[in-house]
Formats: C-alpha cells, structure tokens, sequence
C-alpha cells in the first residue's frame, strides 16, 4: 500500500524472541573468539603439551620415546630363548626377565637397590634374565654398552660386563667399554672384530623387539613370572611379588 511505513522482520519480531536470538549471536561470536585465542596460544606453543604431561608416570623410567608399545593388562607369558643370559637354576619356580639399559640412570639405580639384593636372596630360588632395550634417542652410549657386553658374551663373559658397565655407568665411552674388556680378561683382537661384525646387532633388536610387544614403555621393566614391575621400583616392592609368586 502506498505510504505505508515497510517494517523490517527484526522490527516484527517479539521482544522475547528477540532478545534471545541477540543472546546466541552474542555467544556465538565470545565462542569463536575464544577459539581463536586458544589455537594461536597452541600455535606459537604457549601451551603446554598433553603428551609431556601423559608422559610423566607414578614410578622413575626412562621411557620410550617415539615406539608404541601396548602395556599389558595381565601377567605376560614371556618365552625364554637360546640368545637370554640366565643366572640361577633351570627348574626355579620364578623367573624375573629385566628389561635394561646400562645407560639408563634409573636403571643404574634399580640394579643396585633392587637387582643386587635380589640374587642374594634368592639365588637359589629363581632365573634372572636380563634382556637389552637400549633407549638410543637419550642415551646415546646405551646400545654401544650392549654391543659390548654381547662381545664379552660370545667369550662367556657377558655377566662380567654387565656388572662393570653398571658400576662406570657414570663414564660410558668407547674407551671404557675398551678397559672393561681388557679388565674382564677377554681375547682383544676376537672381542674388538666383534664389535665391527654388526653379530650383537640381532641380538639386541630381537630383545627391544620382543619387549615392545609385551608392552615394555621404559626402563627398567622387570616381568616376575610375566607380571610387571614398572619402573625404579623400591626393592621390598620387587620383593613382594617374587615371595608371592614362591607361595602359590
């Protein structure tokens, strides 16, 4: 109609309606700011990552890194091959296998706390096998101290070695790894073509292997009759599964 005033939809919209679409613009627009802020703060990396914090566990391990394992949600049921390092007797109702690094401190730690005082205890009682998992992205001397203890393996020394790299765990260096040899009374010129021959490798690949698929994330990671003892664990908490294991 001619002269009449054109009302916009707004203007003819009840006051109630009205206010509560304003109030979800309003929203809306708080919402999206907000998002903006937070991926620019993640974006320039002023928020703290996720996985760092997910990373930090109740017990000191150095842990993994890039591999993903699967942990276990039960006892595990780890075979025993012709390439372990076994102490203690054949029949032994427990076995504890450790996953190690001879450069990982919390391993140092656990080894002397925990490992030590076990094979005094109970040396007569269980098979101790130790296994290599060399975590190389931190701990650039772990997998060289392996070959070398692989080296004195093949000479029967391999227990000489693990003992003498944990005690200079502190001064790991292929100098070192040279003393211990000549220390432990191994064939030089056999033991050093060893090392070059790239034989060890194998070795230490199938155990990282092996303990990724029973869901070691770290180390140490010590299975007592397949059930997980994670971390640098006091000694009286290793203590207590292997007496519990020797009372069934």
């Amino acid at each position: 109609m001619m002269g009449s005033e054109q009302k916009s939809w707004l203007d003819a919209t009840p006051s109630k309606t009205a206010f509560a679409f304003g109030l979800v613009l309003g929203l809306g627009a708080a919402a999206l700011v907000g998002l903006v802020l937070v991926l620019s703060l993640f974006l320039t990396g002023k928020l703290p990552s996720v996985s760092a914090a997910a990373a930090a566990g109740p017990s000191p391990s150095a842990q993994v890194g890039a591999q993903q394992p699967v942990a276990p949600t039960g006892p595990v049921d780890i075979k025993l091959t012709d390439t372990d390092y076994v102490l203690g007797p054949k029949n032994a109702k427990v076995t504890v296998v450790e996953y190690s690094d001879f450069q990982c401190p919390y391993c140092g730690q656990f080894h002397d706390d925990a490992i030590v005082s076990m094979l005094k205890d109970y040396k007569d009682k269980i098979k101790f096998v130790y296994r290599d998992f060399p975590l190389e992205q931190i701990h650039p001397f772990a997998k060289p101290a392996a070959i070398a203890a692989e080296c004195g393996a093949e000479q029967g020394k391999f227990w000489q070695f693990h003992d003498a790299l944990f005690a200079k765990q502190a001064s790991l260096s292929d100098a070192t790894f040279q003393q211990i040899a000549k220390d432990v009374g191994v064939d030089m010129n056999k033991w050093n073509e060893c090392l070059k021959s790239g034989r060890p490798d194998k070795v230490i690949d199938a155990d990282t292997q092996g303990g990724i698929g029973y869901g070691v994330q770290g180390t140490p990671t010590t299975f007592v009759n397949g059930i997980e003892v994670s971390g640098a664990q006091p000694y009286a908490a290793l203590k207590k599964v292997i007496d519990s294991e020797l009372a069934k």
